[in-house]
């Protein structure tokens, strides 16, 4: 099932909706539905049949706005350098290889939707794409093992972890300021639950910059894989439903040719089986879409 957040031109007001072909279908009359993708995951397992049968109004998906599947995360993580690939082109820049997982935060005030602007903000020039997958966690979880983690995922998202560089490496000891300016979290188009995909661990990326392929690998390249990172991460805390992990990006970014965006470029990433998001940059303090 994919699910998605929309509103229309009639009304400013944000729904849940199912995705079928090119249309999505209003789930608003599906009881105990609401308006947050994030407070349904919990109750997705029993809700699942209803929410497939529903029939209520159909909209076209090029008439309505798609919003960010989830908006209110508890957590938005990221683990870096973790592309086989993309780890070896960080070290012929200087910069190790890590021994162990590296997370860093993503602040939640940096979401926006799937087709929503990137805005270059106005103190740096570096500003940087990075396509990833991104995990939505469907239930509260703590100590879980390999094994199990798949059981604890509720679906997918394309990510772009849009970094500005200079921020990120020489402004903080941490990466959080570099990967948390407004904007800079586009994800969608829609959540595509777990049971649609066969095998997250080797799923097609490519992400372009005004159809200039720059990222093109899959899922299968990564060093530690989802299932290890969740249970990394569960060693030391709690995970919660609607908890976004981008799983890490591969090689190709922009920083080492220095190819960074500029206003005017428009910023395509897809995944298979999971859609695209297309984002366009613009200068801070012009007009923004979304």
């Amino acid at each position: 099932m994919k699910l998605a957040r929309f509103s229309t031109a009639a009304s400013d007001d944000v729904r849940i909706a199912r995705v079928d072909g090119d249309d999505v279908i209003d789930l608003s009359e599906v009881p105990g539905v609401g308006t947050s993708l994030r407070a349904l995951l919990p109750r997705l397992p029993e809700l699942r049949e209803a929410l497939a049968a529903a029939s209520g109004p159909r909209h076209a998906l090029a008439d309505v706005h798609l919003h960010a599947p989830i908006d209110d995360p508890q957590k938005y993580l990221g683990i870096g350098m973790n592309y086989k690939e993309h780890a070896e082109e960080a070290r012929q820049a200087g910069i190790p290889t890590p021994t162990s997982q590296m997370w860093f935060n993503k602040q939640v005030s940096c979401i926006v939707g799937p087709f929503d602007d990137i805005v270059k903000p106005d103190i740096s020039d570096q500003l940087d794409y990075e396509i990833e997958l991104a995990v939505v966690i469907g239930q509260r979880c703590r100590h879980v093992a390999v094994e199990d983690a798949r059981s604890v995922i509720a679906g997918y998202l394309v990510a772009n972890d849009v970094s500005v560089r200079d921020w990120l490496h020489k402004r903080s000891p941490t990466f959080t300021l570099g990967k948390s300016f407004d904007t800079h979290g586009p994800i969608g188009p829609w959540l595509t639950t777990d049971d649609e995909i066969d095998d997250p661990l080797n799923l097609h990326m490519q992400l372009t910059v005004n159809g200039d392929v720059r990222q093109d690998f899959a899922t299968s390249d990564m060093i530690y894989d989802i299932y290890e990172q969740i249970a990394y991460l569960t060693q030391v805390f709690t995970l919660m439903p609607g908890d976004i992990l981008a799983t890490g990006t591969p090689a190709g970014i922009g920083a080492p040719t220095g190819r960074f965006l500029v206003p005017g470029d428009l910023v395509r990433g897809q995944i298979e089986g999971l859609g695209a998001i297309e984002n366009r940059v613009v200068a801070e303090g012009a007009p923004a879409q979304g």
